[in-house]
């Protein structure tokens, strides 16, 4: 008997040491863990998403990538009459290169708002550049923390080249498992001690040319991941592994999920890396395209195109050549075909491949989660149903339109479930286009950031000087100062309301009044304000809404709470 007190004793003291020290480190040194929403320190009703919540996966002396989380605003105590959406996913669902207004959290609130005058509404973005379903599942406890009435998800193309994905500079481990027990240690004090000691250690600061490069230029470690290959596999499995615990715990817990299906630029995008074309066959496409030029009806050379495509290859740019002749050729089902393949086919895996839609599509339907088709809808508003130019600014970034689809691929989702009982007055997609919560100034913003993106790698071989185009108007100033870095956000915001006050251009003044309030959520100003421009339209359920919202606010303006009563005593 004492031999087997010993034996309980020698294999309990050691964990009984890690315990202890992880107390007192706990009690004496330990900062605290890294949460996804905070409270506001200037404003006790409200939470704030932690903008640098890439902390968690990294020691605080480790090197990582420069992307930060858009601050997303929730109140404390959720009021009773009210609808709280949660998004997750990476940059497309964030809204990059843009910002808030053209992400789906902005675009859908927006929407909602108008929609259900009458209940408190807040879509709030979880989504950030570079993270992939590692992040959207280690966010998911702090998310239902919020008790959300439906989560909506869009992701999937950082499976491979997002943090702690199979070909990224950030990988923890191979294996999956490895992987979620890690951010599992990670939540210890006494780990992320060791860590941060074995970083000092060993890895060497960042050099100045690094930290101004783009985050794809920093995260791509194995450049080559070929179709059906070893890690293009794990890839696959790491995202359905992921997705399957997420939609698992979301399903427990009753809270609705909406997951989307993924879209990428197939029309033009060439793809980022390539096996060589097979050369007697990229010659011969050469002569069939030169006499097709001259001549498309050409019966002959049609046949001996067919012939040639069906040959097998996997090389990624022989498909896209393929796919470009189709189109000109106005032979829309060729031409996606060769034009998937070729996405499917690059070595260079920044889009997600079909086979993160085909996971996407099967595990909706098991776990009951709405399926949102956006790759159709965005298919369906391009040419030849084919996304390119029109709905994507590079490979996977929409367009100001394309984010439009994509949003309204989501509220037409929620308007079909009924989530919210019935809706009185949808407002109709070319309505909500003409009130989408984005100023020209933050649209020339986000040209101007794709032009610094596309002088990058993968863009480029090497780094190249960026040539932005010249400002041709008052807003496009302020967006090119913002993006110099002499204005922050709100400075451009607040100068584009002036710029609209001055010309009289009411419907600007309006919108833009609206992004700033609905930014700030907390300033009982900016609230008031908006609610006054919205009473001149006579929209007094919006206006009801925004001066609530103010008499929230830490120093509450008078003339919200006498506007309210007036509002409240006239019911209109």
């Amino acid at each position: 008997m004492q031999i087997w007190l010993f034996r309980a004793i020698a294999i309990m003291l050691p964990l009984l040491l890690l315990l202890a020290a992880e107390w007192l480190l706990r009690l004496g040194f330990a900062t605290e863990r890294v949460a996804l929403f905070i409270p506001h320190p200037a404003a006790p009703a409200y939470l704030v998403t932690e903008p640098d919540i890439t902390r968690r996966y990294f020691a605080a002396n480790a090197a990582r990538p420069p992307v930060k989380m858009e601050p997303g605003f929730i109140l404390q105590d959720k009021p009773a009459n009210s609808i709280r959406l949660v998004v997750q996913g990476g940059s497309t669902a964030a809204g990059y290169p843009f910002g808030v207004g053209a992400s789906l959290a902005g675009m859908l609130e927006q929407r909602l708002k108008r929609t259900l005058a009458d209940k408190h509404i807040e879509v709030v973005n979880t989504a950030l550049s570079a993270v992939n379903s590692y992040t959207l599942l280690d966010l998911s406890d702090d998310i239902l923390a919020v008790a959300p009435d439906a989560v909506l998800i869009y992701a999937g193309h950082n499976e491979y080249l997002g943090i702690l994905g199979v070909g990224s500079s950030y990988l923890t481990s191979q294996s999956p498992t490895a992987t979620l027990l890690w951010l599992k240690l990670r939540q210890l004090e006494l780990y992320r001690s060791l860590e941060h000691g074995y970083q000092a250690l060993l890895r060497p600061a960042d050099t100045p040319d690094e930290k101004r490069r783009t985050v794809m230029a920093t995260v791509a470690r194995h450049k080559d991941i070929a179709l059906h290959s070893e890690r293009y596999q794990a890839g696959l499995q790491q995202f359905e592994q992921n997705m399957r615990l997420l939609l698992q715990k979301y399903q427990r817990a009753g809270v609705p999920v909406y997951l989307a299906t993924i879209a990428s630029n197939l029309a033009a995008q060439p793809p980022f890396n390539s096996l060589p074309p097979p050369p007697d066959q990229l010659a011969q496409l050469q002569k069939i395209a030169g006499i097709l030029q001259q001549n498309a009806a050409n019966s002959a050379a049609l046949q001996q195109l067919n012939t040639l495509a069906a040959a097998t290859t996997e090389s990624a740019s022989w498909h896209y050549q393929l796919g470009q002749l189709y189109l000109q050729l106005q032979q829309a089902d060729s031409a996606k075909q060769h034009l998937t393949l070729a996405r499917d086919l690059d070595l260079l895996r920044f889009r997600a491949p079909s086979a993160i839609n085909d996971i996407i599509r099967r595990l909706a339907a098991e776990y009951d989660a709405v399926l949102v088709d956006a790759e159709q809808a965005l298919a369906a508003q391009s040419e030849h149903g084919i996304i390119g130019k029109k709905m994507m600014l590079e490979h996977l970034h929409p367009s100001i339109e394309g984010y439009f689809v994509l949003a309204d691929s989501f509220y037409q989702a929620l308007y079909q479930q009924r989530q919210f009982g019935r809706w009185p007055k949808p407002v109709p997609a070319e309505f909500a286009w003409l009130e989408r919560p984005i100023l020209p100034a933050e649209e020339f913003a986000g040209q101007l950031r794709i032009a610094q993106l596309t002088a990058d790698y993968p863009f480029q071989r090497a780094p190249k000087p960026v040539n932005f185009p010249a400002a041709q108007n008052a807003q496009q100033q302020l967006g090119r100062r913002y993006i110099d870095g002499d204005l922050d956000w709100l400075s451009m915001l607040q100068h584009s309301a002036r710029y609209y006050q001055q010309q009289q251009d009411g419907d600007m003044l309006l919108k833009s009044l609206k992004i700033i309030a609905d930014a700030l959520p907390h300033d009982g100003m900016a609230n008031l304000q908006a609610a006054q421009i919205l009473l001149q339209a006579k929209r007094y359920g919006e206006a009801r809404a925004y001066l609530k919202r103010s008499l929230l606010s830490a120093a509450p303006p008078a003339q919200a709470r006498s506007l309210l009563q007036q509002l409240d005593a006239a019911k209109p």
